[in-house]
């Protein structure tokens, strides 16, 4: 769950890198970073919040130089601290590196003791530093020659960038898990997680890189290498079905289409008789369009979202039931009162936050509320990078859909099926990882990966 960002061979490099992760912001809200070549020494700026809070037009213009790259963070592995943050800076032999990564390694722990065991210190607790230290331990003249040999020890979901003195590096996992984008700039090379940043730089898309691709960049001139270990396609539809922005276009999709494609797809298998449709802002805006498009009940904007809470607020007694939902979530009564209300969400996770939903919807005197998913039941936890708490926390793996709609409050629950889902996106449904949903984990997590997961469980951005 982060968003990453470079470009080479542009004068205003930190300036633009600053923009891309402005437009990645929603890919991660924990903390932000940059680093900079400027022809001499790596400059680096990093803070725990939000890029606008972080970047000042002194540190933009500190980060001198025509290369950059930054990340926008949140933790699926390593603790919310600032030296967990990244762009990650080193010195070696081959001089100075800067990586940033998206993704989770499924390995780390496990390399981390070995490394750990051979005389390797660590500065973070971050799965990202295991593959700068394999990269010191196999220097070569050319970095991307030692990355390449880092990234072939290692195992699960990384889209990644490394700027070296003479170089940008980008790679993308040999599953394909996370999203990675190239573009140019003016004739500069850039590369984003998702292309709604180059939307807002005015970029040009060219293409998305292959599973498996290395790209180097030298001085603005490109060319492309192969991880030498072919593997089954396993891009996540969870970016299509909540993370993305729905103004990119991930795995070759128009997000936006394929989350209406979900809600109408969800409203012919699991029509209600009811009035209104309203979605759960904002994630369940596109699908509920969808439903509503689909079964001809009109949209309305029944619940409202303040945009301006930040990650912490200082809650008032606990007289005010459900504070932290409803400080972010707010109905509309005349939109809502007396109707038969479709709810329309992307997902249930630990099913904390649904119920409180639900109640705020029929206490703003909704007749009935049908609550609709346009995903399938959350039963497993993801390995690969996408937030999500332990399996006993996630409600589908306790209860049945039934029990579901009972612990909820709804009238009646519906979810979007699998094959439904994987039939409103391109390309072979087997080239999509469905972990989440079917336990069918196609990377292996080691023993102690998967206790340290246990030991450390993730937590979830919409208070769920």
């Amino acid at each position: 769950m982060c968003g990453i960002f470079g470009i080479d061979a542009h004068d205003d490099a930190a300036n633009h890198t600053y923009l891309g992760l402005y437009a990645l912001q929603h890919r991660g809200q924990e903390s932000a970073g940059m680093v900079a070549w400027d022809g001499d020494q790596m400059r680096v700026e990093r803070g725990m919040g939000h890029v606008a809070d972080i970047f000042k037009p002194r540190d933009i213009r500190r980060l001198a130089g025509r290369r950059a790259i930054g990340h926008t963070r949140y933790s699926t592995a390593g603790t919310s601290v600032i030296a967990n943050a990244q762009p990650i800076v080193v010195n070696t032999s081959m001089g100075p590196l800067g990586l940033v990564h998206n993704g989770n390694l499924t390995n780390a722990a496990e390399m981390r003791q070995r490394l750990e065991a051979e005389g390797s210190i660590f500065q973070t607790s971050s799965d990202t530093e295991v593959i700068l230290h394999l990269m010191a331990r196999e220097p070569r003249r050319d970095v991307a020659e030692s990355l390449i040999l880092a990234l072939v020890q290692v195992q699960g979901a990384f889209s990644l960038m490394v700027v070296a003195d003479d170089c940008l590096i980008v790679a993308r996992d040999p599953h394909g898990f996370r999203p990675m984008v190239m573009g140019h700039l003016d004739g500069a090379p850039c590369f984003a997680s998702e292309s709604c940043a180059f939307d807002l730089l005015d970029a040009e898309v060219v293409r998305e890189l292959e599973p498996g691709e290395v790209v180097v960049s030298r001085n603005g001139r490109v060319e492309s290498h192969r991880l030498p270990a072919p593997a089954r396609p396993s891009r996540c539809v969870f970016e299509q079905v909540y993370f993305a922005r729905p103004d990119s276009r991930v795995f070759g999709d128009a997000v936006s289409q394929a989350r209406l494609a979900m809600g109408a797809r969800l409203a012919r298998e699991a029509p209600a008789a009811a009035d209104v449709v309203v979605p759960v802002p904002d994630s369940g805006l596109f699908a509920a369009l969808g439903y509503s498009r689909e079964s001809g009940l009109p949209l309305e904007f029944g619940l409202i979202r303040n945009h301006y809470v930040g990650r912490t607020f200082i809650e008032p007694k606990q007289s005010i039931r459900h504070f932290g939902v409803k400080v972010k979530l707010n109905p509309v009564r005349e939109l809502i009162e007396g109707k038969r209300v479709v709810l329309v969400d992307d997902s249930i996770v630990r099913g904390t936050t649904s119920p409180k939903i639900v109640k705020m919807v029929r206490d703003a005197g909704a007749a009935e509320v049908h609550l609709r998913v346009s995903c399938p039941p959350t039963r497993w936890p993801c390995h690969y990078g996408i937030d999500m708490p332990t399996r006993e926390e996630l409600i589908a793996a306790r209860h049945e859909v039934d029990e579901i709609r009972d612990e909820v409050g709804a009238d009646s629950l519906a979810y979007l099926s699998l094959e439904g889902m994987l039939g409103c996106v391109s390309g072979d449904a087997d080239s999509y990882c469905t972990a989440c949903w079917t336990g069918e984990y196609r990377v292996p997590i080691s023993a102690e990966d998967r206790r340290q997961a246990e030991l450390f469980p993730l937590r979830s951005d919409d208070g769920e």
